[in-house]
């Protein structure tokens, strides 16, 4: 049967007075027959069900097809948007679909640093971690129990510095697998947020909270937005307290938008990176998502990194410049990015809700940014800042 055949008979079934019903077993032969075409380019789409119950019949569907036909394999549910992700025709539209289901490219989005050189070993305290006031915290706060998950490449299990900061988390491009970093992203990040040796290696600002790595990122530091929902679904399901991304991208995504309202309402608090086009009003998503906390980088010596987007869609600053952290085999590398600088705001957060767990995302997004420490350079504009442990401790204290 042809294409748009198919779809005409998706949407034939209309009962009286309203729209018309999803034909769920006529929408599985379409993606079979899409699926099986070998001659047509295809390409990575998200589609969202409008209606939990076309969603609930197509997935309660779906295992009943006989499996030489079955979809299935090729198809990824996302139950929290309602949504499922798989390849089609790159001309497809679905437009016959219009008012049942929407449909959106699964863009590729990629994580937020630049690899700057290989550091022999750090010892000790990191700049970074010194120069937000985290070790002015240790004596109250040391993120104990709090449950960090890092969405990102994955992340050495055998390094000195993370083997008592880590939990098992999952590799969704693997499932079978341990979410093994084969890039040294998320490595890094997870080092700054909890790396925990004190004697010989370096300590993070939260060193006593536990990282869950999601590996939603290949060897090249890329991934899909599907990936990435499927990440946050695992956070939500999880109960992490905090979702560390590292990452983004140019075009704004209706499904992962959907993705981080769901883990916002869920009380997670959702940390994300902005970009690092140097631009001066514009920031990269998932950052722009008011449901997320912002960040942009600074230097060492307070003042916004030139590579950092800037400007009104960023909720605080924090140090992502020259930024030495955990790295593959065991080593450390320096890294700049708002990568870096994000993962010290998660590892803050964890710090705060240790002491106060009962905190909410919004209010937790307010503390920071009322608490923040001005930039050096920038007279005109107090409403923003860079991050200041102490100073969020104490707002805390006050409230």
């Amino acid at each position: 049967m042809q294409f748009a055949a198919l779809v005409h008979t998706i949407v034939q079934h209309r009962p009286s007075g309203g729209k018309p019903n999803l034909d769920t077993a006529a929408f599985i032969r379409l993606l079979q027959d899409t699926m099986a075409c070998t001659d047509t380019a295809t390409e990575k789409r998200i589609i969202r069900f409008q209606h939990v119950s076309d969603y609930r019949r197509f997935i309660q569907q779906l295992p009943e097809v006989p499996s030489s036909s079955s979809p299935q394999k090729s198809i990824r549910q996302m139950p929290t948007i309602r949504g499922i992700s798989c390849r089609l025709p790159a001309e497809e539209t679905l437009e016959c679909f219009s008012g049942r289901v929407w449909i959106e490219k699964d863009c590729k989005i990629s994580v937020h640093a630049s690899t700057q050189k290989s550091i022999a070993v750090e010892k000790g305290i990191p700049w970074g971690v010194s120069q937000i006031k985290a070790p002015l915290a240790w004596s109250t706060t040391t993120g104990h129990h709090i449950k960090v998950g890092v969405i990102d490449t994955g992340v050495d299990f055998n390094h000195p510095d993370l083997r008592q900061s880590l939990s098992r988390g999952i590799n969704l491009l693997n499932r079978s697998m341990l979410p093994h970093d084969d890039n040294g992203h998320g490595t890094h990040i997870a080092g700054t947020i909890a790396a925990a040796n004190q004697l010989k290696g370096m300590i993070g600002v939260a060193p006593r909270s536990l990282i869950s790595p999601v590996k939603a990122f290949d060897h090249n530091g890329s991934a899909f937005v599907s990936d990435i929902i499927l990440g946050i679904e695992w956070c939500v399901r999880n109960r992490m307290n905090v979702i560390n991304m590292s990452f983004g991208m140019k075009t704004r995504s209706k499904a992962l938008l959907g993705a981080v309202i769901n883990a916002h309402n869920a009380g997670i608090i959702i940390v994300a990176s902005s970009g690092n086009d140097g631009k001066r009003r514009s920031v990269d998503y998932p950052a722009r998502y008011p449901q997320t906390i912002s960040v942009g980088a600074t230097t060492k010596l307070r003042r916004v990194a030139p590579f950092s987007n800037r400007g009104t869609y960023i909720d605080v600053y924090a140090p992502g410049d020259k930024i030495v952290s955990a790295w593959l085999q065991g080593k450390y590398h320096e890294m700049s990015g708002t990568s870096m600088a994000t993962s010290h705001v998660s590892g803050a957060i964890a710090l705060l809700l240790a002491m106060k767990p009962e905190l909410t995302p919004t209010e937790i997004k307010n503390i920071i940014k009322r608490s923040i420490q001005p930039l050096r350079g920038n007279k005109a504009r107090r409403t923003i800042g860079e991050l200041d442990v102490m100073r969020m401790l104490q707002a805390v204290e006050k409230a």
